[in-house]
């Protein structure tokens, strides 16, 4: 019995020496008057619209954290409340995407769109003692979404005009 709570406590301990930041994933935080998010005609992103947090340690080394959060309807079109979400250890730089259509940015069928890289972002730590608050997103700017343009896979290009060379070929004979 000794064995399997010295055990669990090493586990617990060797866990919060890496802990992760906390990041308030929302654009409605009170007085920081976060702006609304917009569709291509300038009308805030409500039914079907999805938000995703994007973390890294670099700018290149970006990837998606927690899950996506649907945007609010009503009064409250245009923005959306994640909660608090853990980034990786050590994570300084965050980006916000959203799009309309698809369960995920790459998917996105109807519009997508991407803040700038945020940088200054303090995560909270859940380590420290007390844990200290999660980090907002400062400096979040306004952004729309645009029309998502599918741009055909090189490969499919090349079999078109290959196939094209073929027909001509076979249309001298």
């Amino acid at each position: 019995m000794k064995k399997v709570l010295l055990l669990l406590a090493s586990a617990l301990i060797a866990t919060s020496a890496y802990a992760q930041g906390t990041v308030n994933f929302s654009n409605l935080v009170g007085s920081l008057g976060y702006p609304a998010i917009t569709d291509s005609a300038g009308n805030k992103v409500a039914e079907g619209g999805f938000a995703q947090l994007y973390a890294g340690t670099s700018e290149a080394g970006l990837a998606a954290v927690g899950t996506p959060v649907a945007f609010k309807t009503g009064a409250s079109a245009g923005y959306f409340n994640g909660g608090t979400v853990e980034a990786p250890a050590g994570s300084s730089f965050f980006q916000v995407k959203a799009w309309i259509g698809g369960s995920s940015f790459e998917g996105a069928t109807g519009e997508a769109g991407s803040s700038a890289v945020l940088t200054g972002v303090t995560p909270g730590d859940n380590s420290a003692s007390p844990p200290t608050t999660p980090g907002n997103l400062t400096g979040l700017e306004a952004f729309a979404l645009g029309s998502v343009v599918v741009i055909p896979e090189p490969g499919t290009i090349a079999l078109a005009v290959l196939g094209m060379a073929a027909f001509f070929v076979r249309r001298r004979k």
